[in-house]
């Protein structure tokens, strides 16, 4: 099997002739490529190059090859992206693109997807609060791309628009190129990202320059990771703005090949060396002045009106143990646990506040101090009881859609979709009320595991690919992980 051969282009900024010429040349002279991958602001800036490109998108000229984009703002990104989302072929669950014009595709938000072999993993647009609907990722999209990187499987690309903050630590100053720094363009998300989904590639746009780092190698993870950022198409200084690779798929790689680390292969740039000697100890990328927006939870820092930027563990919180332990990147606070258990809001002990307004269930004030334990559990308890009868997924509400249900175990049952995305679609549900299969205790989750399995082993027997997905929220929804099946 050949190794498929990917294009990677960086900011676009709506100059597809410029493009698509290039795509052309290397095509002819290198090719054929199976994909062209472009990060950074796709659409133009200013309506000066809006004919050109909507030329292309309106059918008038034709895209070369397969193209695929996540930088999903600029001008007439909306008029543009708002059309694809209504089209018929693009409704239900399309991780792998939603189609906007022959040949053309937009990854929405954080996925990921197989592309000739490749694992690739995206995170579309920059971060912002807002929850805009075009442009930005939320942090619903983070969470399901936390999601994705617990499935087994090695990542071969990882996408992003910016870059990660912190990704020239441990390299020579004479080999950075001038100019570069952790702001603007960086972003620290980004790098908590690449630190838990250990892609093979990493590639970004937006910092207006061309950067190929050496490899560095990742923490408990035996592959290296190498990072490009791409320049824009057409920069004046002449920076490559196209770069490209033919990497054999990860999940047809020998051990041997997986683990080889070139002479150049640096330490991972997300972490930091300990004042003991030989000891190496995880740093959170987003332990800086840039990421003063996150609050680390500690009642006796916040009484104080302290802050640190170290975000809590939702495992942890929720289930009181998480499968990472001392390698998580993120804190295992038990007072914070017990608040949670108290029903305080997790985004407000992760960030002190809660941007969801009256429609959150929780409190966002802390528990005092001086409440027993007893009481705190008895409040859970009486929380828990009440989204039960609201809740229509729990199997003790009145609400239930019992004719749905396929199969009941001793903590999950297994029911069909009531609104189904394709015929075969179904729906992993805990029987009692719980936010997310992440905080399932550890025999529920060996429950999950053996219905997960059971559900391959009937895909494989009716000849068709399966995709499990879980949205998950911090607004209380009951947890839900769901199968759709589609034929080979």
């Amino acid at each position: 099997m050949a190794s498929p051969r990917i294009l990677l282009a960086g900011d676009v900024n709506g100059l597809l002739s410029q493009l698509f010429k290039r795509v052309l040349s290397v095509n002819k002279s290198a090719g054929p490529f199976d994909a062209l991958l472009c990060v950074g602001q796709f659409f133009p800036e200013s309506t000066e190059k809006l004919e050109e490109f909507m030329d292309y998108i309106e059918g008038r000229r034709e895209i070369p090859i397969p193209t695929y984009f996540i930088g999903d703002y600029g001008v007439a990104a909306p008029k543009v992206l708002s059309a694809a989302v209504k089209e018929p072929g693009n409704l239900g669950f399309k991780l792998d693109g939603l189609r906007v014009c022959h040949n053309l595709y937009w990854l929405k938000g954080g996925g990921k997807f197989t592309l000739s072999g490749l694992s690739v993993a995206y995170l579309s647009g920059r971060q912002s609060p807002s929850g805009q609907l075009f442009g930005t990722y939320s942090q619903d999209d983070v969470d399901a791309l936390r999601a994705l990187a617990e499935e087994p499987g090695i990542v071969d690309l990882f996408l992003t628009n910016e870059w990660p903050s912190g990704v020239t630590n441990r390299v020579a100053a004479n080999d950075i190129p001038p100019g570069i720094s952790d702001s603007p363009g960086s972003d620290s998300t980004i790098a908590e990202m690449v630190a838990e989904l250990k892609p093979r590639y990493h590639i970004a746009g937006s910092k207006g320059v061309f950067y190929a780092r050496e490899p560095y190698s990742n923490i408990d993870a035996v592959h290296v990771t190498r990072f490009f950022g791409l320049a824009p198409v057409g920069n004046k200084e002449k920076q490559k703005f196209m770069h490209a690779i033919s990497p054999t798929p990860a999940s047809i790689m020998s051990a041997a090949e997986i683990s080889t680390k070139p002479p150049n292969t640096t330490l991972s740039p997300y972490t930091v060396v300990d004042n003991t000697p030989k000891t190496e100890t995880t740093k959170r990328p987003g332990d800086s002045a840039l990421e003063e927006q996150y609050w680390r939870y500690d009642v006796k820092k916040q009484k104080k009106g302290d802050g640190n930027t170290e975000r809590l563990c939702f495992k942890y919180l929720s289930s009181g143990s998480c499968p990472r332990e001392e390698n998580c990147h993120f804190r295992h606070d038990e007072e914070a646990r017990e608040q949670y258990m108290g029903g305080v809001c997790f985004d407000f002990l992760n960030k002190g506040k809660c941007e969801r307004g009256p429609e959150c269930q929780f409190k966002h004030s802390l528990v005092e101090e001086g409440e027993s334990n007893a009481n705190k559990r008895f409040r859970s308890h009486s929380a828990t009881t009440n989204r039960s009868k609201e809740c229509w997924f729990c199997l003790s509400s009145p609400s239930v859609e019992s004719h749905l249900i396929i199969t009941v175990g001793e903590n999950l049952y297994c029911a069909l979709a009531k609104g189904p995305l394709v015929d075969d679609h179904v729906l992993l549900l805990p029987v009692e009320h719980s936010p997310s299969t992440l905080s399932l205790p550890p025999d529920s989750q060996s429950e999950l595991y053996r219905y997960q399995s059971s559900l391959r082993k009937y895909s494989k027997t009716q000849r068709k690919e399966f995709i499990f997905f879980e949205l998950i929220s911090k607004r209380g929804t009951h947890a839900n992980l769901q199968m759709v099946l589609k034929l080979c």
